[in-house]
């Protein structure tokens, strides 16, 4: 009843909000440079932007830099500065874009935008990294979590051998401490954690934000070690039509159709749209089991968009269904299913969501805006592990008015707000229910002075009313400090909290003989103080660009759940007793040798470690499992001229890891051996040809075929007290190449 009651709140509360309230609007950044005779660049330093038809606009900085909110519904942008020539570009993407002016006697009268892969966000005072298509087109990436192949922050691998399910690392920590959203709506959550990372296709991205440390208090409370940001194509700048086709040598193919139209100056709609299916059996290392699952996945969002100069709105309904089967090769879903004649893994997902996200802008006054998020949705999972059965549901609802303004001028701005988050959820496993629903309302401020090009602060707070676990306050700071013109010093301290769902969290824990165990009192929020410091500086060697980054962060956790599974029969849940803590220090260095030619080399470092309670009540400090101390990435990229071939080589060397010691009735003490898994390297590649409406591109994975040896224990006796298939460290399958066309009508 008292849910009911929350629903019919909201629901009226949308009817109230929708013809005033807004979304956050869309910004374009990027930078307005002077091209020398020599070949060599200066920013030009208060050249002036505004979109047609828009009264106001912005100018570039001391380093020639711009941020600038799409205002109006065309993409004519108006580039203007005192002895250049005045151009109108016109503006389809909200890429990172570089912009050269040429003065008013040259020859040449052109404008030139250029699109780069990656780009730190100047203008954020938090460590933003900005993927673009650009970048995300150097591999397949067919879906988020292959988004992240060439870069250095991110990490993704599988959680286990049968489920095929993927998880990231951030600052060395799994993604359940990395708040991800889907256009500023928390979306990779709860129940869809478990394959939530495979339920974005690649070509409906249009940009990943990745953000080190605590994010912004707008966002969530649930922002712990980084916040992603995945923007998807927009019905008004996407390509009217884009069509994608894959398949590789493990028997995946997909096809992605995504169309755009504009109805008129105000109203446009789109549709993204997605199938896969892997059918192919395979078993490379004849261990009897499949080495990825079989699968069939249908995906699609219908949204529209309405824009005007005064309001904004776009709104939207997803739905996604997938069934994946996996096991032994010759497990029969529809024969064997609990006759303990072969092992088997099943898991069917629906899932369906509306959105809607409205803007009042304000043509006179760029700063102030009032906006309103709205998401709710159904997601619903049923799984089976062997004899282990699991099914979930899970309903949401999600709102969140931001109203943003100034004090006196627009070096002091404000954002206020209210949020509101609803989860119901409805599990069970084995003979066990688990039910709870939570309750959150909110509300927020974060305050910004602005000396300028000098100085940005940031403090922000968050107080969050939980109905089961009372009342929360958030607190967050960042810091940007202008050191030269070519170099930012970032500051960052927050903290942050989440309520875990042990059990979908933990799937690849669940494909093994281990008895699951609770001990202690009952799972308590996790909470964390994240403290970081980054340092970027842009280069010129060889009258080439470069950029140097420098960061380092730190993790402490006053609660945390800790997924034990040191004692070879057990999986072991209980709240921290003792500490636990991520150190993550990174250098990065991205340069261009020669035109048309890009190179990325980082290496990173993480110390992960928490205490783990012994059978007999001892703490003891241990290196975090399946981390794996260092990775070093290299990543070359060249394209001929306009494109036409692009050719991208990405090498990752993974250092070693601290695995469970699962030999035949281990029970961990404090003087259990350190046991570490072997460290490896992987290689990609990838070659695109273009032509003129379409691209066909060739690559591979894992070219240096390496792979984890037995990744499945006691293969040959699944139903045994030593199975377990989650001890993964590396890659579970060899080498793979793929093949791919792109065509697009813009």
């Amino acid at each position: 009843m008292y849910t009911q009651k929350i629903y019919k709140l909201l629901f009226f509360s949308v009817l109230l909000f929708s013809g005033t309230a807004f979304s956050q609007t869309e910004t374009v950044r990027g930078i307005v440079l002077e091209k020398k005779a020599n070949g060599k660049t200066e920013p030009v330093i208060g050249a002036t932007l505004r979109w047609e038809n828009a009264k106001k606009g912005t100018s570039t900085d001391t380093k020639g830099e711009f941020s600038l909110s799409k205002s109006s519904p065309n993409h004519e942008l108006i580039v203007s500065s005192v002895g250049f020539k005045t151009d109108t570009l016109m503006v389809h993407s909200l890429d990172f874009v570089t912009i050269y002016l040429t003065v008013q006697n040259a020859d040449l009268q052109e404008v030139v935008v250029k699109s780069e892969a990656t780009s730190i966000d100047k203008m954020n005072p938090i460590h933003t990294e900005i993927i673009t298509t650009k970048a995300l087109a150097k591999a397949a990436c067919c879906n988020l979590s292959e988004s992240f192949e060439t870069n250095a922050s991110v990490s993704v691998s599988y959680s286990d051998a049968i489920t095929g399910s993927k998880q990231i690392q951030l600052l060395g920590l799994s993604g359940n401490y990395i708040q991800t959203n889907v256009e500023n709506i928390p979306s990779i959550r709860g129940l869809n954690t478990v394959f939530g990372l495979n339920y974005l296709p690649g070509t409906w991205l249009s940009s990943i934000d990745v953000a080190k440390g605590a994010g912004s208090v707008m966002s969530g409370y649930e922002s712990m070690t980084g916040a992603l940001n995945v923007e998807l194509a927009k019905p008004d700048m996407a390509e009217k039509l884009y069509l994608n086709t894959y398949g590789n040598s493990q028997g995946r193919g997909e096809v992605n159709l995504n169309l755009a139209h504009k109805i008129n100056k105000k109203w446009s709609v789109g549709f993204l749209t997605h199938a896969s299916t892997l059918q192919t059996k395979l078993d490379q290392n004849d261990d009897g089991f499949l080495d990825l699952p079989l699968y069939t996945q249908f995906n699609g969002i219908n949204r529209w968009k309405y824009q005007s100069d005064k309001l904004m709105a776009q709104f939207g309904v997803k739905a996604l269904y997938e069934d994946r089967t996996g096991g032994q090769v010759n497990f029969n879903p529809d024969i064997d299913r609990n006759s303990g004649r072969f092992y088997g893994f099943g898991s069917k997902t629906q899932r369906y969501e509306f959105f809607s996200k409205t803007a009042k802008l304000y043509q006179s006054k760029p700063y102030q805006g009032l906006g309103l998020i709205i998401n709710g949705l159904v997601h619903d999972n049923a799984s089976y592990f062997g004899f282990k059965n699991y099914t979930g549901t899970q309903k949401s609802l999600y709102s969140n008015l931001i109203y943003q303004n100034i004090l006196g001028n627009t070096n002091h701005q404000y954002k206020a707000g209210l949020s509101y988050l609803l989860d119901d959820y409805n599990e069970r496993y084995l003979d066990s229910t688990f039910r709870r629903t939570e309750s959150v309302p909110g509300t927020f401020l974060e305050y910004t002075e602005t000396i300028p090009n000098k100085l940005t602060l940031v403090i922000g707070g968050r107080v969050d009313f939980h109905n089961l676990y009372g009342t929360r306050f958030t607190p967050r700071f960042h810091a940007k400090y202008e050191v030269s013109p070519n170099t930012q010093l970032r500051l960052s301290a927050g903290k942050g909290w989440r309520m875990p769902n042990a059990i979908a969290e933990n799937f690849g824990m669940l494909v093994n003989s281990r008895q699951l165990k609770l001990v202690g009192d009952a799972i308590r929020p996790e909470e964390s103080w994240n403290f970081g410091v980054s340092l970027s500086h842009d280069f010129y060697l060889f009258d080439k660009k470069g950029m140097l980054i420098l960061d380092a962060y730190r993790t402490d956790f006053q609660n945390q759940l800790i997924v034990d599974m040191e004692s070879a029969e057990f999986v072991r849940l209980y709240n921290l007793q003792g500490r636990s803590f991520s150190n993550s220090f990174q250098v990065e260095v991205n340069y261009s040798p020669a035109k048309r030619m890009d190179i990325k080399l980082a290496y990173r470092v993480f110390d992960v470690r928490n205490d783990a309670v012994t059978p007999s009540g001892e703490l003891t400090l241990l290196p975090k499992q399946f981390v794996n101390r260092d990775r070093f990435l290299f990543n070359w990229g060249y394209a001929t001229k306009f494109d036409k071939w692009k050719f991208d080589l990405t090498w990752q060397w993974n250092g070693r890891r601290r695995i469970p010691d699962f030999s035949d009735g281990h029970v961990h003490s404090a003087l259990s051996p350190t046991i570490f898994a072997p460290a490896f390297s992987n290689i990609n590649a990838q070659v695109t040809k273009a032509f003129y409406k379409w691209d066909i591109y060739v690559g591979g994975e894992n070219l240096n075929n390496f792979t984890q040896k037995d990744p499945i224990i006691a293969a040959n006796d699944p139903f045994g007290k030593n199975f377990d298939a989650s001890m993964v460290w590396g890659p579970v399958i060899g080498r793979m190449v793929y093949v791919g066309m792109r065509y697009k009508i813009k």
